[in-house]
């Protein structure tokens, strides 16, 4: 499955440039949304669902992706709203890092690791802070992470 954006994107690379690429490109857009090849909000749907029950990513990753792949945004919004609305963020961190087969980190570059992993994974830094501290993580490493995101905001 693919967006708009991307098959658009895709077909430019291969009709001819100018005018007359542009219409075979509209024409082909138009025929597949007719017949319901292509939708980005059950696109946008399907990929949220998928993300968030498969590979337990969080909101922003997904949001993240959907952009990048040319969903509008108020569709990103509504489809984000719609799976992500009612779920305890904590618990869905608790499932990524059982996915992942991630354990409790013993030192502050574990912790780091650990952090920098959850948020690539489009969690936020407060649950992972919260779910650190649930594990007894070592207050010497949470504080090495506040050092470290003091020093990216700065940069």
């Amino acid at each position: 499955m693919r967006t708009e954006a991307e098959l658009r994107r895709l077909m430019k690379a291969r009709v001819e440039p100018g005018e007359r690429g542009d219409a075979v490109i509209n024409t082909v857009v138009t025929r597949l949304k007719e017949q319901r090849y292509l939708d980005d909000q059950s696109f946008a749907e399907t990929y949220a669902r998928l993300r968030q029950q498969n590979e337990k990513m969080g909101q922003r990753r997904v949001r993240q992706n959907l952009q990048q792949k040319g969903v509008a945004a108020a569709t990103i919004a509504e489809t984000i709203e719609a799976h992500y609305g009612g779920t305890d963020e904590e618990a869905l961190v608790r499932q990524h890092l059982e996915r992942k087969r991630m354990r409790k980190p013993t030192n502050e570059k574990e912790t780091a690791r650990l952090m920098r992993r959850l948020v690539a994974a489009g969690f936020s830094t407060g649950v992972i802070y919260k779910v650190l501290r649930q594990w007894d993580v070592s207050d010497e490493s949470l504080a090495a992470l506040d050092n470290l995101d003091d020093e990216v905001r700065e940069e």
